[in-house]
C-alpha cells in the first residue's frame, strides 16, 4: 500500500423517512458525488456499495451492479461491501484498498440503506439478526446490550445519568445546523430524562432513529487529486479489528475491543495521536456508545468520558467537537450509509464546507461501530 489516498468529492441525501427505494438513495447519492468531484461517469474504475440488508428490507439485490448500470459506470467493477452497521466504514477501507493498492485510480464509494417502511418492529428484528444466536434466542438485543452496559458504567464510574442526556442534548443541537439530518430540534435534559423507558437506564432520547439515505465519497492518488481540485484530504490513517461475536464473553463490557485496536492502527498508520485529532464522528447509535468510543480511542481516560462532556469540551466550540453532523442520534442512522457519512462531515470540516457546522480543524477522525463493537472501522483523514 505505498499510494497515498486522497478524497476529492462526497454527498449526502436528505436523511429521514423516504418515499425512494435503494436503487433511488443510492443513484441520487452517487450522482451528486460525481458532480461534486468533478468526475465523469466512464473515468470510475471500481465502485463499491455499502449495505446491510437490502435483500432483507427490500427484497433487493445485486445492487452494485444496479448503481453501476444506473450511474453509467460500466466497465467499472462492482462490489457491494456489508459489514453491518459499520458497512459504511467498511467501504471506506474498501475504496481506501483499491487506491492504494493501485488496483484503481478513481474509485466511487455509494452507502444507503432504505428501513422506514418496515417499521419499528421489522426493522428491529432485522437489525437483530447482527446479535450471536446463543444471545439473540435469550432476547437479548442490541439496546439490550446498551441498557446493560450503560448500567455497569453509570454504577462502576460514578457517572451521573445526566451525563448520558446530555451526549444527546449535544448531538440534537448540532444536527439543527446540518440540513440532510432527520432531527433538526434541539432537546433539553429534562426531555431526554423523562421520555420512555427503552432499556433500563437508557430512554428514547438515548437511542439512533430508523432512517432511509444514502451517502458518497470519491477517491483517488493524490497525485490524481491534483489534477481535479486543490482542496481534497487524505485518508492518512486507517484501520479495521473485530472483539467477539458473544458479547458476554468480553473480560470488560465497558471496552469495546476492536475500537482499540482499530484506533491504534488507525493512528500509527498516520503517524498521530488522539492529541492531533481536531474533530471526530463516533457510532454514537446509543448515547453510552460516544463514552466507549472516547475511551478506546484514548481521547478520554477509562471512566472520565462522561467528565468531558458535563465540562463541554465535545461541544462545537469545545476543545474536541463530538459529532458535529449531529451523530447518528439527530442526523439518523441508515446502516450502510451511516459511516460513509461520518465520512462526509469530516471531509466537509475539513475543507472548510460545513456551513454553521464548521469547525477549526486540519485533521479528523470518524469511527464506525458494527453490531455492539463486533466489528469496527478508524479513519484518520488530513487536509491538504
Amino acid at each position: 500500500m505505498d499510494r497515498d489516498v486522497a478524497i476529492i468529492g462526497g454527498s449526502m441525501t436528505k436523511f429521514g423517512q423516504r418515499d425512494a427505494w435503494i436503487r433511488e438513495l443510492l443513484a441520487q447519492a452517487g450522482e451528486e458525488c460525481l458532480a461534486d468531484a468533478g468526475v465523469a461517469p466512464g473515468d470510475v474504475e471500481h465502485v463499491y456499495v455499502s449495505n446491510m440488508a437490502s435483500g432483507e428490507f427490500e427484497g433487493q439485490t445485486g445492487i452494485m451492479n444496479a448503481v453501476a448500470h444506473d450511474l453509467g459506470l460500466m466497465p467499472a467493477y462492482s462490489q457491494r461491501i456489508d459489514q453491518t452497521s459499520s458497512s459504511g466504514g467498511a467501504g471506506i477501507y474498501g475504496a481506501w484498498q483499491s487506491i492504494a493498492s493501485g488496483a484503481s485510480d478513481m474509485t466511487l464509494l455509494v452507502g444507503g440503506e432504505k428501513m422506514t417502511h418496515k417499521g419499528t418492529g421489522g426493522a428491529t428484528d432485522i437489525i437483530a439478526s447482527i446479535t450471536h444466536p446463543a444471545e439473540y434466542k435469550h432476547g437479548v438485543t442490541l439496546p439490550s446490550f446498551a441498557g446493560m452496559t450503560a448500567r455497569h458504567y453509570l454504577e462502576r464510574f460514578d457517572a451521573p445519568r445526566d451525563s448520558l442526556a446530555k451526549v444527546a442534548v449535544k448531538n440534537h443541537k448540532n444536527g439543527v445546523d446540518n440540513p440532510k439530518a432527520q432531527f433538526q430540534k434541539e432537546i433539553d435534559v429534562e426531555t431526554a430524562l423523562e421520555s420512555p423507558i427503552i432499556a433500563d437506564p437508557l430512554r428514547l432520547y438515548d437511542f439512533c432513529p430508523i432512517t432511509d439515505g444514502s451517502s458518497a465519497l470519491m477517491f483517488c492518488p493524490v497525485e490524481v487529486a491534483e489534477q481535479y481540485t486543490d482542496e481534497y484530504v487524505v485518508v492518512s490513517g486507517i484501520g479495521g479489528a473485530t472483539d467477539t461475536h458473544v458479547v458476554h464473553e468480553r473480560d470488560d463490557p465497558t471496552t469495546m475491543g476492536g475500537v482499540v485496536e482499530s484506533g491504534q492502527t488507525a493512528y500509527e498508520r498516520a503517524g498521530l495521536g488522539p492529541e492531533d485529532v481536531d474533530v471526530a464522528e463516533l457510532h454514537d447509535m446509543f448515547t453510552i456508545l460516544e463514552f466507549l468510543q472516547m475511551e478506546g480511542l484514548d481521547f478520554a481516560e477509562k471512566g472520565e468520558a462522561w467528565k468531558h462532556v458535563e465540562e463541554g469540551r465535545t461541544e462545537k466550540d469545545g476543545e474536541l467537537p463530538i459529532n458535529t453532523s449531529g451523530g447518528l442520534k439527530s442526523k439518523g442512522h441508515p446502516l450502510g450509509a451511516s459511516g460513509v457519512a461520518q465520512g462526509y462531515e469530516i471531509y466537509e470540516q475539513l475543507v472548510g464546507e460545513a456551513g454553521p457546522r464548521q469547525v477549526e480543524a486540519d485533521t479528523g477522525l470518524a469511527c464506525n461501530v458494527g453490531g455492539f463493537g463486533n466489528c469496527v472501522i478508524t479513519t484518520i483523514m488530513e487536509a491538504r
